[in-house]
Formats: structure tokens, C-alpha cells, sequence
């Protein structure tokens, strides 16, 4: 009989759980970001840039969400943050670096995050729920990085593009990945699995890209992440006699 508390451990978690587990504060995901980036910062004393960081990225997101990071200018960002010109040069030498960076980091709280969540479960039915409640689960903790990701994507360079859409296929082809996996072991039924993967990443995706439309209608994150397993469920497994 398999321990009680290895088996409590294993339990897919919520999403208060999920959020005290694997949660991280603006001003971490900046100390981050700088931490990464600060050879190419004129500014080196860590609290004040991650202070700053911060402050800059909150304005970034507030002011896309109304007009769009491409019609944003660098006066804005300096009246928004209360930051001069120079002072914002000293952290990026414009705004396409500025861009890229926030992509990156947005890609980078899913891969770090998604991966642990995923070996903590055996089983492939688990690791599947667990790839679908994390992916939704983090997108409701990073809402803005997600938005903000999604929608801005285009901005970027040819090659940046290519870089971002590596990212974005990571998660859709770890869910094909535990589908193909799964049906070896004869746990899911044969089928088009890197459809089904992509079908289940759009379901995602209509969490933090239409969120009106859930809170319009009172559905917690608890509950989308739950019906949309019971949708998946039966579409995928193997049915047995």
C-alpha cells in the first residue's frame, strides 16, 4: 500500500495552494531581471534598479493594456514611472531591448515553474492535469507577463520572433509529449495528439486572454482549471472494458 503521505504530496494542488508554493513577488521577478541583464545596466547597486525595474515594468503593462506598446513612447514611460529619460536609458538602450527582455522573462516563469510541477506525478493522467492546472495557475499569479507576452509578440525581430515561438511550443509540445507517452502505456487512446495538445493550449490560452468573460460569469480559476480536465479527460484516455 503506497505511503498516505507520499500520496498527500502528489495531490494535484489548488490554487492558494499553487500560488504559496510557486508565487513570487513583482519585486523578485525584477530582482530577476536584473540579476540576468545587469553587465548591459549602467546601474549596479541592486535595490535601487530592481526598485526601479519594477516600477518600469508596471508602467510597461498598464500603459500597453490602454494603447499598445507600439504606440508607447519613451515620454510616457518616463511620466508614468516619474523616472527621466536618462534615467531609463541607464537600464535599456530603448525600447526594443525593453521588449525583448520582458518576453524572455515571461517565457521564462513558465518553463521554470511548469517543469517541477510536472515531476512531482508519476502517473501520465496526473502529469497531464498538472501540466494544465500550472500553465492556467501561472497565468493567473503573472496575468500581466502573460498578456502582455501574448499580445506584443509581433513587435519583436525576426529573430526574437523565433525565439519567443521555441518558447511558446515548449508547453504545447510537453502536453503532446505526456499524450504520446500516455497512449505507449496505454493509459490515453491513439489520435492526433499534437492536435489535441494545441486545442488544449488554446483552452489555456482563453483564461488570461478573455478573463472579462470568467469573471463575468463567476468562474474561478479553480473552477475553469477543473472543468477543463473534465472536458480533456474523456477525449483523451483509453477506454477499457
Amino acid at each position: 500500500m503506497p505511503d498516505i503521505k507520499e500520496k498527500v504530496k502528489k495531490e494535484l494542488m489548488n490554487y492558494k495552494e499553487f500560488k504559496k508554493k510557486y508565487g513570487a513577488s513583482n519585486q523578485e521577478i525584477a530582482r530577476e531581471v536584473f540579476l540576468e541583464n545587469k553587465d548591459a545596466m549602467q546601474i549596479k547597486k541592486e535595490k535601487t534598479a530592481v526598485n526601479n525595474l519594477e516600477k518600469i515594468f508596471s508602467a510597461v503593462f498598464s500603459i500597453s493594456y490602454k494603447k499598445g506598446f507600439q504606440a508607447m513612447s519613451m515620454r510616457d514611460l518616463s511620466q508614468k514611472t516619474g523616472m527621466s529619460l536618462g534615467a531609463l536609458y541607464a537600464y535599456f538602450p530603448g525600447k526594443e531591448k525593453l521588449l525583448g527582455i520582458i518576453q524572455k522573462q515571461g517565457w521564462s516563469l513558465i518553463k521554470k515553474k511548469l517543469d517541477p510541477a510536472i515531476r512531482d506525478q508519476e502517473d501520465y493522467l496526473e502529469k497531464l492535469k498538472a501540466v494544465i492546472k500550472t500553465h492556467v495557475f501561472l497565468s493567473e499569479l503573472y496575468r500581466p507577463w502573460f498578456y502582455f507576452t501574448f499580445m506584443e509578440v509581433r513587435q519583436l525581430k525576426p529573430a526574437e520572433i523565433e525565439i519567443v515561438k521555441s518558447m511558446e511550443e515548449y508547453t504545447q509540445n510537453t502536453l503532446y509529449e505526456i499524450l504520446v507517452l500516455g497512449e505507449k502505456k496505454k493509459i490515453f487512446k491513439s489520435g492526433h495528439h499534437n492536435l489535441t495538445a494545441s486545442l488544449i493550449k488554446s483552452m489555456q490560452q482563453d483564461w488570461y486572454l478573455k478573463r472579462w468573460k470568467y469573471r463575468k460569469m463567476k468562474v474561478t480559476v479553480d473552477q475553469f482549471t477543473d472543468h477543463l480536465i473534465s472536458l480533456v479527460e474523456p477525449l483523451v484516455l483509453l477506454q477499457t472494458s
